[in-house]
This record gives structure tokens, C-alpha cells and sequence, in this order.
């Protein structure tokens, strides 16, 4: 079984390269994030046509996040407990985004969904904008309140597969940032606030990629050529429990899909799994309708 995420930078400008995608790797469950539409703006017949379920939370042409799954998806969560908000409703909007314990109205930033025994959620970090930015603290509360509901869930089920997927818009390690314009102590991303709150996770959750892909980034920005100087981040990570982790049994970066046309800046990062391993069953005679 292969799980993935991807940070797709507008869904409605990239779909045909995203179902192509998904068809061409036989990716079974795809966490998605920028979708940066509406459910109803979204591609929904492409993917369906190419055999996925869908689901989607996503606000206007800014954030947003889904999933794309050919297994059927249960336990949908669009955000999670405490999670804080920031900036101005959305006009026309106000009812479905809702309000944080912070007052201040939801980002369409979390989904969770659960699929035959996994608990997998799409996460869109906040960016952080500047270190002098009322954005960094957001990002930092964000990360606080969703460290506070995994421990949550794990001290409610300590055998759950979790996978926390997604751009996390931190470099942990100095080998994960390869952008001349971040600077340690000046910029956002590398800061020891941000890099301490992503480190808060270890003993719930652990990168499960790197042991198997120790090298190679996720993103690369548009500007100044970063792509073909190889001057990218590291940013985009699949984090799972030991119960997620011990059925991993391969993992890779798709840096090709950032070439060719109208590529997004970030690239796939994918998890092979053997859900038998999971004690648990999953349907092998879903619907995988032939595409031509």
C-alpha cells in the first residue's frame, strides 16, 4: 500500500499532473495540501474518474487540504482540538470556518481521516512569515496545540497507526535547508522556536522517510533559479507512530515532479506500507476505473 502527500500549490491549476501522478505511481492515499479552493471549485470529477474517494476542507483560494483515497474514509475531522486561529473571516464563510479558542476565525490548515485501521491527517503548517510576525506565533500555538492532541490520541490508543503528513514548514535539521535566503537567527523555518516546537514531537511521532531517504529536499522556492541550483528545503515530512512506522517498508521523494510544466514548488514524499502488518484488513476489490 502506498501513502503519500504532497503539497500541490492550487489543485485546480496542477490536477492532470496530480491524477497522472497517482495513476502512474499507484498511490493508494494521497494527503494534499494548498489546495487553495472551495470543495465545490475542486477537480472532483477527474479524481473520481481515475478511481478516488475525496475529501476536502478548504475555505477560499488561500490553504485548504485533502485527501484522495481509494479506500472509503471514515472519522473525517476538519481541524482538531484547541486549534488557534488568526487573521479576519472569510466574507460568506464565517459559519463554516468558525472560531478558535483564541477568538480568532479557523484556517482550512488540518483534516484527519481514517482508512480500514490507519489514522492519517493532511496538516498545512503556518508559514511563520518572519520572526518579528504575529504569524510566528500563530505557527508556534499551531504546533502546541497539535502536539497536545497527539499525545492525546496516543495516550488513548497506544497501538494506533497515526500518521501526521504534510508541510510542515520547518527545517529541523541545518542538512534540510539549502536556500541561501534563510538564515539562521534572521529567518523563519530554521529558528530554534520552530525547530524546538517540530523536536516536541519525537516521542510521539518520528519521521519515517529519512532512515530510508537520509538526503534530499521537498521544496524548492520559484525564484532565482533554486530548482536547478539545488538550492531547496527540506520541509514536507510523514510522521507516524510506532505502530505506523514498524509497517513501512519503503519511502522516496518525487523530485521530478518538479520539473516539466507548471510543476508545484514542493514534490511528493511517499510510504510504502504492509497494512498485514497492521493485525487489521483492508478491501483489495475497490473500484479502479480504467482511465484512457
Amino acid at each position: 500500500m502506498r501513502i503519500a502527500t504532497w503539497n500541490v500549490n492550487s489543485i485546480r491549476t496542477r490536477f492532470g499532473r496530480v491524477v497522472d501522478w497517482l495513476q502512474r505511481e499507484d498511490i493508494d492515499v494521497l494527503a494534499m495540501q494548498e489546495i487553495k479552493c472551495r470543495p465545490d471549485q475542486f477537480p472532483i470529477e477527474a479524481f473520481e474518474q481515475a478511481g478516488y474517494h475525496l475529501e476536502i476542507n478548504g475555505l477560499n483560494q488561500w490553504n485548504g487540504v485533502a485527501f484522495a483515497s481509494r479506500h472509503e474514509m471514515t472519522d473525517v475531522a476538519r481541524g482538531f482540538d484547541g486549534m488557534p486561529g488568526f487573521g479576519k473571516p472569510i466574507k460568506g464563510q464565517e459559519e463554516v470556518q468558525g472560531t478558535g479558542p483564541n477568538g480568532l476565525p479557523l484556517e482550512a490548515r488540518a483534516l484527519g481521516v481514517t482508512v480500514g485501521d490507519l489514522r492519517l491527517w493532511s496538516l498545512y503548517v503556518p508559514n511563520g512569515r518572519s520572526l518579528e510576525d504575529p504569524h510566528l506565533e500563530y505557527k508556534l500555538d499551531w504546533l502546541q496545540a497539535l502536539r497536545n492532541n497527539t499525545e492525546a490520541w496516543l495516550d488513548e490508543d497506544p497501538e494506533l497507526p497515526l500518521a501526521l503528513m504534510g508541510d510542515w514548514n520547518v527545517a529541523p535539521l541545518d542538512a534540510d535547508m539549502g536556500d541561501p535566503s534563510f538564515v539562521l537567527g534572521r529567518s523563519t523555518h530554521v529558528s530554534p522556536a520552530e525547530r524546538a516546537a517540530f523536536e516536541a514531537f519525537a516521542p510521539l511521532v518520528a519521521d519515517v522517510v529519512r532512515p530510508i531517504v537520509p538526503e534530499g529536499y521537498t521544496f524548492w522556492d520559484y525564484k532565482a533559479g533554486r530548482f536547478q541550483k539545488d538550492e531547496g528545503m527540506r520541509i514536507d515530512f510523514i510522521m507516524g507512530s510506532e505502530a505506523f512506522a514498524d509497517t513501512v517498508t519503503g519511502a522516496s521523494i518525487h523530485r521530478d515532479e518538479r520539473r516539466g510544466d507548471a510543476p508545484s514548488d514542493h514534490v511528493p514524499v511517499v510510504v510504502d506500507i504492509d497494512p498485514s502488518l497492521l493485525g487489521g484488513t483492508f478491501e483489495d476489490d475497490y473500484d479502479r476505473p480504467m482511465v484512457f
